[in-house]
């Protein structure tokens, strides 16, 4: 949450779709590049147009050159209006992951796009590759499958013939 808090523009780079998160923001310490989504450069252009000229910030607070601090509140306003008073906000990149793991990426992808720098980490999602493997096995299942024959009816043939 403190990396997105604190993002500020230069960190983006629109045209290749990736943020730069600098060392500094990062529990481990080091650079971390990451490819966005169409959509998630759609939001950083949006904040663009929104936040004031010259403002580096992402996400600016109350107080000039910080950026906002609390966000637990605003966080209470979405979860009443959407109807999901049990959802944290920790939860959301729980479900990235999810999804990512349903959807068949690797645990070390999916490492690397949280940033995990241990993978003992991202192993807490390993039980949720079980869907992506089973299909796979039943692709290649699948293959060797009898196929119905057709069968011919012989009246129609001798009809034909």
């Amino acid at each position: 949450m403190g990396e997105v808090r604190q993002a500020r523009f230069e960190q983006f780079n629109l045209e290749h779709l990736s943020w730069s998160k600098p060392a500094s923001m990062t529990k481990q310490r080091k650079i971390h590049r990451l490819p966005i989504s169409d959509e998630a450069a759609a939001i950083v252009r949006q904040r663009q147009l929104l936040v004031p000229r010259g403002c580096p910030l992402l996400f600016p607070g109350d107080v000039p050159g910080q950026p906002v601090k609390e966000i637990r509140r605003f966080w209470r306003g979405i979860q009443k209006v959407v109807g999901i008073p049990d959802v944290r906000i920790h939860d959301l990149r729980h479900t990235f992951a999810s999804l990512l793991v349903s959807g068949g990426a690797s645990l070390e992808m999916i490492g690397k796009l949280l940033g995990h720098s241990q993978m003992q980490t991202t192993q807490r999602y390993a039980h949720l590759m079980d869907s992506p493997l089973r299909a796979g096995v039943d692709a290649v299942a699948s293959a060797f499958r009898p196929r119905p024959k057709l069968v011919h009816d012989a009246e129609e043939a001798r009809k034909t013939a």
